[in-house]
């Protein structure tokens, strides 16, 4: 009789245990809910200030001009010192990918959701394209100051014996060393993928003051792309200040920010471009028109 009592109270008991696990789920999914809300409109209202911006610019300029100093006071054995280390291969190496990938599902889902139409949202895309060209442009660009700039050598025990080879593609196929003036490339793309992901995010501000539709998913793509945006600014450090020569970083940066500049700081406030982040997407209030 007591074994029948135990048994019967065994479903009972099972029943009370999923409820408290749904309620304890509940409570999770309503604080992980708030987080993202609360998280995704600080980071927004942040990120929407031009003056905040400004103030973000003249930190990137910081870390690229005063950053190499910290490396007499930072322990030269750490991971991120090496080449091969997880974050540069994974990260660094392909951070044009990255940011695409992010950046543009941000893109993506602001600019459709805010106007349905699929054409303005492949004008905006469009802006990606432009970056990935001059990804590209700048990287042959830095190669080719390489090869005009260098000399090709075969180091000896006695010293390093200069060859008369023409270019660098030839010297490596022999076997031997090229050296000329090197543009961090890394330091480029790295300033370059701040500064455009930082333009780029500043539109979710305004895209929430419209009261435009940002469901979690959107939320979450936009936090995303926050997080990518911190790990950018700390590969960027380690970056000037483990990596390259000094002028060869300065030089990097200098070209991505003008980079920027050409496209996002000019370009786009022409008609005839892709056009500037938050281009047609709200309407135009009267004294937004004034201030045009």
């Amino acid at each position: 009789m007591e074994r029948g009592q135990v048994v019967g109270a065994g479903p009972g008991a099972g029943a009370r245990i999923r409820a408290l696990l749904g309620c304890l789920v509940k409570v999770l999914l309503c604080v992980a809910s708030a987080l993202l809300y609360f998280g995704s409109e600080q980071a927004a209202r942040l990120l929407g200030s031009p003056c905040l911006r400004r103030l973000y610019h003249a930190w990137l300029a910081a870390v690229v001009i005063f950053g190499p100093l910290l490396q007499f006071h930072v322990n030269s054995r750490t991971i991120f010192a090496s080449h091969g280390n997880f974050f540069n291969i994974k990260f660094v190496n392909s951070a044009w990918g990255w940011t695409c990938t992010f950046l543009g599902g941000f893109v993506l889902l602001v600019v459709f959701l805010a106007t349905r139409r699929v054409a303005v949202t492949a004008r905006h895309l469009s802006r990606l394209v432009v970056g990935a060209a001059v990804w590209r442009g700048a990287g042959r660009a830095f190669l080719l100051i390489e090869d005009l700039t260098g000399s090709c050598f075969e180091p000896l025990p006695q010293g390093l014996l200069l060859h008369e080879l023409p270019d660098r593609r030839s010297c490596l196929a022999a076997g031997h060393q090229w050296r000329g003036y090197t543009v961090s490339s890394h330091t480029f793309l790295l300033t370059f993928c701040c500064l455009l992901m930082a333009e780029e995010a500043a539109v979710f501000a305004k895209y929430l003051a419209h009261g435009l539709p940002a469901g979690a998913p959107l939320r979450l793509v936009f936090l995303l792309n926050m997080l990518l945006l911190g790990l950018w600014n700390f590969l960027l450090l380690c970056t000037v200040i483990y990596f390259h020569q000094y002028t060869h970083k300065v030089v990097g940066a200098a070209v991505g920010t003008f980079a920027w500049y050409l496209t996002y700081g000019s370009w786009y406030h022409q008609p005839w471009s892709p056009g500037s982040p938050g281009h047609g997407l709200f309407p135009r209030t009267h004294s937004s028109r004034k201030h045009n």
